[in-house]
């Protein structure tokens, strides 16, 4: 079982129905699966969820639940992936927003890569953390009360709960080591909970 921190543990994976980086997706989509995780693709939408790669249409991936039906509690861990429209379709999002809100509230661990901090920005969990994300963030970021730095990966503990962010898929290696070690750590406090 050494080999699968993760096993049989839910980890959202918030996306809009269009405009997700498509690598920012799946990267850490196997990561999850490969620690023996079962990602699950949310979206506002039911339907599917048109991925980009850069500016160019990629894949398609079939959405399990909407945004709606979440609950906190059913889920060890949260991805935001990048892509500059889907964090800025995110935070129009009611229940997105109210879900990031509470599943941090909750002190539950979460990860987010590039573009993904917009919709941390607009749940208001930014203030008093250090995070790195796109450069462009870095003003919204600072905004909100945060810290942004300049980093391939930073892991803040600060707040209720461990959240891991990267700058763009260039650190995809390390953003998902360290999303998984998360994922993995927050599942061993939920059992000894």
């Amino acid at each position: 079982m050494a080999n699968q921190p993760l096993a049989g543990k839910k980890i959202a994976f918030l996306t809009a129905n269009e405009g997700v980086e498509q690598v920012e997706l799946e990267r850490p989509w196997e990561a999850v699966k490969s620690a023996g995780g079962q990602p699950v693709l949310v979206a506002p939408k039911s339907g599917k969820v048109q991925a980009f790669n850069h500016l160019d249409k990629g894949d398609v991936f079939t959405v399990d639940m909407t945004t709606e039906a979440l609950s906190v509690e059913d889920f060890t861990g949260l991805v935001l992936p990048g892509g500059v429209a889907n964090p800025d379709q995110l935070r129009t999002d009611a229940p997105a927003v109210q879900f990031v809100r509470r599943f941090f509230e909750a002190g539950k661990p979460a990860a987010a890569i590039c573009h993904g901090p917009w919709t941390l920005v607009e749940a208001g969990v930014v203030q008093g953390r250090t995070l790195t994300s796109w450069p462009s963030l870095k003003t919204d970021i600072t905004n909100a009360g945060g810290r942004w730095v300049d980093e391939q990966v930073f892991v803040c503990t600060g707040g209720p709960n461990t959240l891991v962010t990267s700058r763009k898929p260039d650190d995809l290696a390390a953003f998902c080591a360290k999303s998984v070690e998360a994922f993995e750590t927050g599942a061993k406090q939920a059992r000894a909970a």
